[in-house]
């Protein structure tokens, strides 16, 4: 179930300027707020897996139960908000994703790796919940012309959080060595003791998101009679939109994007430290992950100019081509070459996402917001793609495994010229070419 926004009439229902203006102003904070979060996984990364001495393939479980989160909560959410409304639901969401904080301080005292699986997904649960509510109210509020100049305002501000989160995160999280000796060295014992003692530089930094989290969870609810509502559309529209074909294979390439993302970012760490690419410290190789998504975040605005005037078929066609060409000589190179082509790769995700979404929900109407609907739960291509990435990367090795995010950034391309091919009846030029 889905929500869009209907205005109000009473007090408690409507937003006058001033308090649209405080809310927008929430908004933002919410989007850097989520993700920081979401970006802090990248450098946590390299510090479980040299704590638990974890292959690729099962410290990527670490994003698996992150992005599960995105298919699992969504739907629930979107019903969830319909009942209490926006700021409500966003409340929730908030004390959820601090909850999922606060988790990682047993997890980290136990010294179990399935603890901070878990914090993790109650955290990225919290995270869903804050997203749903924070998008289509972002849109509504103020002017609806203006309704993409503040949702792009709002993504600026989430990747500058994801430019700001792994500097904060390596300099608490990776601080010092990572790997532990071997465990054959050590006894059981010993080695709990060791992980619970690397596991406290983990603690304390979700210990003060956490408590950041509550501050904005207390100001959403002390604004919540601010908020518009949230109205319910029939469930069974959603189900029906996926025999748009033009819409289901904008999903396929959501799944797509957000999987090689998600695969690249999480390995830049352990890639950097490699010895045959730079070999660096932990701590700098963690700090430099924020070339990655700090390259988007300028991509976004060299991109908006962009698409202003060329299509936006093909100027998706030739970010992936770029993107999929970078990924491709990283694998195959060394040294700084290596390093240099797979940080660069962020600089042309940059336009993806909103590029591909705007271009499955075309022409959708009314229906916009169940169309909307099933592409965020395709983000779940979060959890699937890298985990097949650290099984290929335990296999052939990191290098190697960057073609399976090539593979997708190929589809990515596919779909942008098949678009721009037929703007106005994309969905029929789509199904005629699969047959």
């Amino acid at each position: 179930m889905q929500t869009t926004m209907t205005p109000q009439g009473s007090p408690a229902g409507s937003a006058s300027l001033a308090h649209q203006n405080k809310l927008i102003g929430l908004m933002m904070s919410l989007f850097f707020a989520f993700g920081f979060c979401t970006v802090l996984v990248d450098t946590l990364i390299p510090k479980l897996k040299g704590m638990f001495q974890l292959s690729y393939a099962e410290v990527m479980l670490t994003q698996f139960c992150f992005f599960l989160a995105y298919f699992i909560v969504s739907a629930p959410a979107g019903w969830l908000l319909t009942k209490i409304g926006y700021l409500r639901g966003v409340t929730l969401g908030l004390l959820v994703m601090a909850a999922g904080c606060l988790l990682f301080t047993p997890a980290a005292m136990l010294g179990t790796y399935p603890g901070f699986l878990l914090a993790l997904f109650i955290l990225a649960s919290g995270v869903t919940t804050v997203q749903v509510a924070a998008n289509p109210m972002t849109a509504s509020l103020g002017d609806p012309s203006k309704s993409h100049a503040r949702l792009t305002l709002a993504q600026a501000f989430n990747s500058l959080a994801t430019m700001i989160g792994p500097i904060f995160g390596s300099a608490l999280i990776l601080r010092g060595n990572v790997a532990l000796p071997d465990p054959a060295t050590l006894s059981v014992p010993a080695l709990a003791a060791l992980r619970r003692h690397e596991a406290q530089a983990v603690q304390l930094p979700f210990m003060g998101i956490a408590v950041a989290l509550l501050a904005l969870a207390v100001l959403c609810w002390a604004l919540r009679r601010w908020a518009p509502e949230a109205k319910a559309q029939p469930m069974g529209a959603t189900f029906r939109l996926l025999k748009n074909r033009r819409l289901a294979l904008g999903a396929v390439s959501i799944f797509a994007y957000v999987g090689a993302e998600v695969s690249i970012g999480s390995a830049i760490a352990n890639y950097l430290m490699s010895g045959h690419v730079l070999g660096l410290a932990p701590q700098v190789a963690g700090s430099l992950v924020s070339v990655y998504w700090g390259l988007a975040m300028v991509g976004r605005f060299v991109g908006a100019a962009a698409l202003r005037k060329l299509s936006p078929g093909r100027v998706l066609t030739g970010c992936a081509i770029g993107a999929g060409c970078l990924a491709a000589v990283s694998g195959l190179s060394t040294g700084m070459v290596a390093a240099a082509a797979i940080l660069a790769i962020g600089l042309f995700n940059s336009i993806m996402f909103p590029t591909i979404f705007t271009l499955a929900i075309e022409e959708l109407g009314e229906e916009t917001p169940q169309g909307s609907g099933i592409l965020c739960q395709a983000i779940v291509g979060g959890a699937i793609v890298p985990l097949i990435t650290g099984f290929t990367a335990d296999r052939v090795g990191l290098s190697l495994a960057l073609f399976v995010p090539v593979v997708c950034y190929v589809w990515i391309g596919v779909y942008g010229w098949l678009t721009a091919r037929s703007p106005a009846h994309a969905g029929e030029t789509l199904g005629e070419v699969l047959g």
